[in-house]
């Protein structure tokens, strides 16, 4: 691996979330924050479906350092047929095996809104300290810098600090909603001007 790729590598960071309107303010607050801490936040939105989707999930993965995988979205949706989601338990599931299979290091960090939950909600990960975020901007924030806290002992780490480049990045997203045409937030034009606009904000 040369030296550019393994810059590459070491910051990447497999985001691992539900997508729905609901999550939006702290999906912004996990490109925020991880742009914040120097890091690269990788999404699936850009990975087509079809046959081959899981092998490219493997993939974003494995080419990441560091992954996170927010477990908070346990409970039934509104729809029929009631289901809960599956996607981000199974893609931790993903990770732990990436973790143990591939030879280039990888570290997971496990995310949920309340303590305890995960305890029951997926009792095989008894003994891993879930990042409880009470499902707040804040909180997201600030676990984002206990998990990765050799970074956010730089000066260029405060809570305050991160939520001025929040702030200044939400002000941009009906612009940036305007400028792709997106519907949501969780659209792979979307996702890439969102981190433009945090690298930008987080430099000021």
């Amino acid at each position: 691996m040369t030296g550019k790729l393994r810059k590459l590598y070491n910051n990447a960071v497999f985001l691992n979330i539900p997508y729905d309107e609901k999550f939006s303010r702290l999906y912004l607050a996990y490109i925020v924050g991880l742009i914040h801490l120097g890091l690269n936040p990788c999404v699936t939105l850009h990975i087509p479906g079809g046959q081959r989707r899981l092998d490219k999930i493997l993939d974003l993965i494995g080419n990441c350092r560091y992954s996170i995988h927010d477990l908070s979205r346990v409970q039934l949706d509104s729809k029929a047929p009631r289901t809960p989601r599956f996607n981000m338990p199974f893609e931790l599931g993903l990770a732990v095996g990436v973790q143990k299979l591939v030879r280039r290091p990888h570290e997971w960090f496990l995310f949920e809104e309340k303590p305890h939950r995960v305890e029951k909600s997926l009792s095989d990960l008894s003994g891993t300290d879930p990042h409880i975020h009470h499902n707040t901007v804040e909180g997201v924030l600030r676990e984002l810098g206990n998990a990765f806290v050799r970074r956010s002992e730089d000066e260029a780490f405060s809570l305050p600090r991160m939520l001025k480049t929040y702030r200044s990045v939400r002000n941009q997203v009906n612009k940036i909603k305007l400028q792709t045409g997106a519907q949501s937030l969780f659209e792979s034009r979307t996702f890439g001007l969102l981190c433009t606009a945090a690298r930008a904000a987080s430099n000021h």
